[in-house]
């Protein structure tokens, strides 16, 4: 998975299959920093202005503050198999998770290692891949579900209720 920093742009976030995430200045061609935490591959990654968010085949997701040497601020256990989708909402204040045991996750960004996710909703057939967060109304996410689901369904993140599918 790759990323790039929203604010200043020139920082690309790389998630390697031996469960690191690198964090480069692409301008310089130089890796800034190796951030442990995943055991397995991480193949998904989303900023939070200075909080990079990986999800990895080890169920987890992990927030990273990528200004300080101790850089796990929260590990989020929701998950049973592999986090492969991750997107934060336009405003930053919710982290949207998705799976291959065909769960979404919403968490608080205030959510710490010891939380629950504020919702589990688990509607979908199929792997939690796609998220996208609308830019144009608050609280709307549209999630998509692998090949034995084929729908977008469309989530009122505020309830946890499922919009339309």
């Amino acid at each position: 998975s790759v990323s790039w920093i929203q604010e200043g742009g020139g920082h690309l976030a790389v998630g390697t299959s031996w469960g690191k995430t690198m964090l480069w200045d692409v301008r310089a061609q130089k890796q800034l920093r190796k951030m442990d935490g995943h055991t397995d591959r991480v193949g998904a990654l989303s900023w939070n202005r200075h909080i990079l968010s990986s999800g990895g085949r080890d169920n987890l997701v992990i927030n990273h503050d990528v200004r300080i040497a101790e850089h796990n601020v929260a590990t989020l256990s929701g998950h049973t198999q592999e986090v492969c989708g991750l997107a934060w909402s336009p405003d930053g204040t919710t982290l949207a998770s998705g799976a291959n045991d065909n769960k979404l996750c919403l968490w608080d960004a205030s959510t710490s290692s010891t939380s629950r996710a504020r919702f589990e909703l688990c509607e979908h057939q199929a792997a939690v891949k796609a998220l996208a967060w609308s830019p144009h109304e608050r609280n709307l996410l549209a999630t998509g579900g692998g090949t034995a689901d084929r729908c977008i369904k469309f989530w009122n993140t505020q309830t946890g209720s499922m919009l339309q599918s």
